[in-house]
Order: structure tokens, then sequence, then C-alpha cells
């Protein structure tokens, strides 16, 4: 609310004059109307309590907890160490965290031989104290400003751990979820009315330490201070935000997906091949990647489990129906095993070593 701290005062002066004695020095009307002055300001402030305790030290994040220990969640707590925050990664198992901080300590190393060439492992070793495992859920989130979940993609595990969560963190804590394909709403309802507010997306994009783009994504109910604050960690994390509302897909996905769909739909069509359509839009379009290198790199069984989500969307008038109708060959493949580059195989076969620097493997058509 834009109100003049002039205005304020001379209506805390009129306020107070009216109950100051006729004879009060115009010392004691000023002391009085600064004092009603600084209880107006205070019942007229914008932060409620509640919105005011989802800000830590003026908005911005110190403690992180990311849940998932995976390719996901290891990037996002490297970049989160590495850009000063506490962090606390867990997940169910030792051997999970074990996996996850190998993957952060590959990627730190990469990371130190461009940034300190000549003290690689003191360069690593400095980020990784920043880091601490567990795998109690709740001792993982009793002191965190922030909760990044990034664990398997189904809605019912995800709410079944923010519905435990939200019991165990502190009030003020705000959670996001890294969906890439599912509702952030209906995830949040798994939590308590109090913590709706405090209740985002936060979609980054694989490999995390490289890729600069995440998707904010706000329900309606993800308040003005959660939103402000998810921003602010996100650059500083040296990340470029981008907002969307909650809708299939967020911004990404929504234009990717239905295009991938499409490349496998003209293939099984026999329209072209994966190569040349591949070729095509790397050197006609200008794309980094073709869209058959880019479905194996994702992995088929995360798209075709992506479209099957969207399928039900459809069905409620949320996307085209057209978009998303079911692929015999992608159906095929999966059920083959052929997943992309996790399985060795999809729509090329892969050679070399597997890794999520994509770049450290080489790829021929699937025949």
């Amino acid at each position: 609310m834009a109100i003049s701290l002039s205005l304020l005062r001379r209506s805390a002066i009129s306020m107070s004059s009216s109950s100051a004695s006729a004879s009060a020095s115009a010392s004691n009307l000023n002391r009085i109307a600064a004092n009603r002055l600084s209880t107006v300001q205070r019942h007229l402030s914008t932060t409620s309590p509640a919105s005011a305790a989802a800000a830590t030290d003026n908005g911005k994040v110190q403690r992180l907890t990311v849940f998932g220990a995976g390719l996901m969640g290891a990037g996002i707590a490297q970049i989160g160490a590495q850009n000063g925050l506490k962090v606390i990664l867990s997940d169910v198992t030792d051997k999970a965290l074990e996996n996850g901080l190998n993957i952060i300590t590959k990627s730190l190393s990469r990371v130190a031989k461009k940034q300190s060439p000549d003290d690689v492992e003191g360069f690593t070793s400095q980020i990784l104290k920043n880091i601490e495992t567990t795998t109690d859920a709740g001792k993982a989130v009793q002191d965190a400003d922030l909760v990044v979940e990034a664990i398997i993609e189904s809605l019912k595990v995800k709410r079944d751990l923010f519905g435990f969560l939200d019991t165990k963190a502190k009030e003020s804590c705000i959670f996001a979820t890294n969906t890439s394909s599912l509702s952030v709403k209906e995830i949040a309802e798994a939590c308590g009315q109090e913590r709706q507010d405090k209740f985002a997306g936060l979609h980054f994009f694989n490999p995390v330490p490289a890729m600069k783009l995440v998707e904010i994504i706000r329900t309606p109910q993800t308040s003005t201070e959660t939103y402000e604050a998810l921003r602010e960690v996100t650059l500083r994390m040296g990340k470029a935000p981008v907002t969307c509302n909650d809708t299939p897909g967020f911004i990404v996905n929504r234009l990717l997906v239905p295009y991938l769909l499409e490349a496998i739909r003209m293939v099984e069509r026999g329209d072209a091949t994966p190569e040349d359509i591949d070729t095509a839009m790397e050197l006609g379009a200008g794309y980094p990647m073709g869209p058959f290198k880019l479905l194996d790199f994702v992995g088929l069984d995360t798209t075709s489990y992506i479209s099957q989500g969207w399928r039900d969307k459809a069905a409620e008038g949320a996307i085209s129906e057209h978009l998303v109708q079911p692929i015999s060959l992608l159906d095929k493949l999966v059920k083959e095993g052929k997943l992309g580059r996790k399985s060795g195989q999809g729509f090329y076969e892969v050679s070399g070593e597997s890794t999520s620097n994509h770049h450290s493997q080489e790829s021929k058509p699937s025949r």
C-alpha cells in the first residue's frame, strides 16, 4: 500500500493533537506524532507476519535442502554449494547419497580445471564443505529456508514426501518441486493451507551445472514474497529465471514435447529418417541438437511418461488432444527397453562412456 510518509505524519499529528493538552509544547506534539506514526506504519505494512517470516535475511535463502541425489538433485545441490548456500542432500539410501556425491565431485573437478587449474582438489573440497547428506528426511528440513524436490516423476510419491515434510519444516520454509510435467498445484495440495503461498515450481534443466535456464512456476496461491525469494536465489546461483503459470509443460516442454512427438510421427509415417530430420533441424533451423538425438538424451521413457500424463490433461481441456495422441513406434521402443543413451540404444546406438555429459558419447543410427 503506497502512502506517503508526509501524509502519515500529518494524519498522526492530527490524531495526537485531539488528545493532547492544549498547553502541550510543540516538542511534545512532535514526540507523540512520531510514536503514532510508527504505530500506523506497522499496521499499514504490506508484509504480514506470515509472509515476512517466509523470507530469511531480507528475503535471501541461506539454507537449501535437496531431495533426490540423482543427476538433477546432485546438480541442484552442487550449484547451491558453489554459490555459498549451506546444502543438505537427502535420499532414501546411503548408496544413493554416495552416488550423488560422486556426481558432484566429478562435476566440480571439471569446473576446477577451468577456474582453479592449479588447485583442483582444494577447489573441490572447499565447495564440498558446504554439502551435508542424510537419509533422515525430517532432520534434513529442520533448518531449511528452501526445500527443492527432485525425485521420481510420480504425483503420489511427491505428494507423500511434501505432506510429510510439511509437518517437519519451519513455517517460513519455501517448498519447490523440480517437476517437468506434473501440476505444481496438485503437488502443493498435499501440504497444509499455511504452506500454499510458500509453494512453487522450480524447474532446472539437465545438466544443471551447465544449463542456465530455470523455470519458476507460480500457482494461484504462490505469494509475491515466495516468488521474489526464488528469483533471487536462482540469480545468485548464476541462473536465468523465467516465470510461467502452472500450465502443462510450463514453457519449454509445452513447446518441445509436441515437436518431439511430431518428429517421431514423421518417422512412423515414413516421411524421413531420424538422421535426416536431425540434420535438417540442426542445419536448417539452427538447433544445437536434432529431435532424435534429444529424445535419446532425455530418454524415450521420460517422453512417453510425459505424453501419457498430458493425455489426462487433454481430457480436462488443458491441452489439445491431437498433440499427445499415442504413437505406436514410441510405445514399441520403450517396451523393448530401447530408452536412449541410458540403455545404450534408442533411435541411435550409443557408444562411449555413459555419463551426464552427452559430448563424451557417440551416436550412430539404430537399425
